[in-house]
């Protein structure tokens, strides 16, 4: 048990902390690999998807039939899963569009808006990006903060999947870390503009990712005391809702921006039987 808390701890701080790297990517790279970001984007969605339909929500469904009885177990199973799907939904939902972390920058925005359009002194894009500082700054807050408060359900739902089955943590915790890199670009690029400082722009980001261990931690101290054959399947079939929602709201049309001739269905096609596989390895 001991060594299974240390595991889910472990990869939950592992699929937070991604963010940092996607920060670190924007300070150190000068191109975007477009056709990398939209395979490994449609390969998380796909990982995430067949867990969560094949594994999850099975799982789930056997202990809250086992618990409750085949009709109300199976109406648990079902609402818990839309449920979860509802609470991300919820989060979403509060989240302003301009500081939605979902809403995609690039590398190459480092430079373009550096350059800020000049009219050929550079003077009006620098005046430009001037005035701008402030919003930049605020969009680049409020990306974190709103990152922050998306991550704390997806730290739940690693923690929990990878203490009752460590190849599902895994898993999940790699999935999630891929889609969290372009988070961290959502965050540094603004941060970066606004104050020209790379480590305040890193340590935004890299601090953003942290509210996935927080969820992991809340889980424990809130959720572990009260661990029964119900509460499991309850909060399984919450993680697959949660998962699913994340795949089709965020990680397939993040997938789909930076496409180019279907690589992000490919991708996604590849993820589930990857995850198919090492299933049935591990069966």
């Amino acid at each position: 048990m001991t060594e299974n808390l240390l595991l889910a701890f472990g990869l939950t701080l592992f699929a937070g902390l991604a963010t940092g790297i996607g920060s670190l990517l924007a300070f150190f790279t000068s191109h975007t690999n477009t056709k990398f970001l939209s395979i490994t984007l449609g390969f998380s969605a796909g990982v995430m998807i067949y867990v969560s339909m094949v594994e999850i929500f099975v799982k789930a469904k056997v202990a809250l039939v086992d618990a409750l009885g085949t009709v109300p177990g199976n109406w648990l199973t079902v609402g818990g899963f839309f449920g979860g799907m509802l609470l991300i939904a919820a989060i979403d939902k509060f989240i302003p569009k301009q500081s939605n972390p979902h809403e995609l920058r690039t590398v190459e925005d480092m430079s373009s808006k550096g350059n800020g359009g000049s009219n050929g002194n550079g003077n009006s894009g620098s005046l430009a990006l001037a005035d701008k500082k402030p919003d930049l700054l605020k969009m680049g807050t409020f990306t974190a903060l709103a990152i922050g408060i998306h991550n704390f359900p997806e730290g739940i739902a690693t923690f929990t999947s990878a203490l009752q089955d460590p190849k599902l943590g895994i898993a999940i915790a790699v999935a999630i870390a891929i889609h969290n890199i372009p988070e961290g670009i959502a965050v540094s690029v603004p941060v970066y503009f606004a104050t020209g400082d790379k480590k305040k722009a890193f340590r935004l980001s890299f601090l953003s990712g942290l509210s996935e261990p927080v969820g992991a931690l809340a889980a424990y101290l809130f959720l572990m005391p009260f661990l029964n054959e119900v509460m499991f399947g309850v909060i399984f079939a919450s993680v697959a809702g949660i998962m699913v929602f994340i795949s089709l709201d965020e990680l397939l049309p993040a997938a789909k921006r930076y496409d180019e001739a279907h690589l992000s269905i490919y991708g996604l096609i590849g993820g589930m039987a990857v995850m198919a596989i090492s299933l049935l390895l591990f069966i």
